[in-house]
């Protein structure tokens, strides 16, 4: 089949490029022109693991382009996919649609008389509704359908998420539209991957609740390691002994210094505008944002806490400031309300992230950027693991020791054993475990 893809970005780029490689022909469009000559250069503007040779290998088999001109691409193809950007509109926290409107309006002036035009990108409820009208009114008479198919990839295993889904929600009640995505997804039928048919507004809501309940989940287990702090239990082991539970599951169940990333910020604050609009209050995920832009500036009196409570004057080494490991991603982490919030304790801050060092220069003042780990611990009086990258468990603590002006490490993830951590010499504090002593 032949796919437009409108937008080059993160969810653009990954399913036009998995789309290519179960053999579809696909052009990506996106206005940005220096992304589009960067992607014919064989440069991806996202890490993303395995992206790049994915992207390479069906350029070179002549089944993936990628192009300005939406108005050719769209002419020649079966199906338009719409994965345009739906940040937060500043200033109420409605999903700002303006670029997916834009994109209706183009794709209706040179669609064909036989197409299905897909919403990829995560809007509110009735989104599709307007995307159909806009078209309607330049294509009266043609024949085409809007369909909702949300994506449910996370970001550091997209290829493997695309590729092997738990599901495939499909939202129209278009008969056409039906045989035309089933064509679409019919490589994974090999796979067994479950289609889900809905209608349109149920797509379009089946994704704001699955990612608004991922992120109660992660908020939840939060606020239970809190409790678990005071009162002595463990919550690693309290989310094991709850996640045994067929019911309940044990994924997004790791505690830490909250969420964030590109989708579970907005999203829920998508979702409650859209509650509210539709006197439908959704009280819960009120509470979650509001617990979680709390927990994340409340992360650095936990630093704090490790010295009694003042680190005026401190050095602080943070390592991992991508919201996720294996991303580049910088969108809401949580190491952004953190380090400002250690900075107004008077700390001084070193950071080091494998990958997101970039983004990081772009957001951060005032800090130390660091070559490695151990270059970020050098003179510091605490490490601060605030993303869970796998080159940051099994660090040469012994080597810490000696290069670090003070042995404290207040491990955000969990993701060292404190009788470990205690016998090279450390003072250790991690979340959800019984507090430490004051250094």
């Amino acid at each position: 089949m032949h796919i437009t893809m409108v937008g080059a970005g993160y969810v653009g780029l990954v399913s036009g490029a998995c789309f290519s490689d179960f053999g579809h022909y696909v052009v990506c469009v996106d206005k940005d022109e220096k992304k589009i000559a960067a992607l014919n250069k064989g440069e991806i503007p996202i890490h993303e693991p395995g992206l790049s040779d994915l992207v390479a290998r069906n350029v070179a088999q002549g089944r993936l382009a990628f192009v300005t001109d939406l108005k050719g691409a769209v002419s020649r193809s079966e199906v338009v996919f719409i994965a345009v950007g739906t940040p937060s509109r500043r200033g109420d926290g409605h999903a700002d649609l303006s670029h997916v409107y834009a994109a209706a309006r183009e794709i209706a002036a040179s669609l064909p008389e036989s197409a299905v035009v897909v919403t990829k990108s995560t809007v509110p409820v009735g989104t599709g509704d307007e995307v159909e009208r806009i078209i309607r009114e330049e294509k009266k008479d043609a024949k085409f359908a809007v369909v909702s198919n949300p994506e449910f990839l996370r970001e550091g295993a997209a290829i493997q998420d695309f590729k092997h889904p738990d599901r495939i929600v499909i939202g129209t009640e278009d008969a056409f539209a039906k045989e035309v995505m089933a064509e679409v997804y019919r490589p994974l039928h090999l796979n067994a991957s479950p289609i889900l048919y809905t209608s349109r507004r149920t797509a379009e809501l089946t994704k704001y609740a699955a990612n608004s309940f991922l992120a109660t989940k992660i908020t939840f287990i939060n606020e239970i390691a809190d409790l678990a702090e005071k009162v002595g239990a463990n919550v690693q082991e309290v989310a094991r002994g709850i996640g045994l539970d067929n019911r309940i599951g044990s994924k997004f169940l790791h505690a830490g210094p909250g969420f964030g990333g590109s989708c579970f910020p907005k999203d829920t604050l998508a979702l409650i505008k859209t509650g509210q609009d539709h006197e439908a209050p959704l009280r819960i995920v009120e509470t979650v944002v509001a617990v979680n832009d709390q927990r994340k500036r409340a992360m650095a009196r936990k630093v704090a806490n490790a010295f009694g409570g003042n680190i005026r004057g401190k050095t602080i080494a943070v390592l991992g400031i991508t919201f996720k490991p294996n991303t580049d991603d910088m969108r809401d982490a949580p190491s952004i309300p953190l380090i400002t919030a250690l900075q107004d304790l008077g700390a001084a801050i070193r950071v080091f992230d494998p990958i997101g060092m970039e983004q990081a220069k772009k957001v951060f003042e005032n800090v130390t950027f660091c070559r490695d780990a151990y270059d970020c611990a050098r003179g510091s009086h605490a490490i601060v693991i605030v993303t869970e990258w796998e080159q940051f468990r099994a660090l040469d603590l012994k080597k810490m020791a000696t290069i670090m002006a003070a042995p404290v490490i207040v491990d955000l993830r969990n993701v060292y054993s404190p009788e470990d951590v205690t016998r090279n010499g450390f003072h250790y504090c991690g979340v959800g475990r019984p507090k430490p002593l004051a250094y």
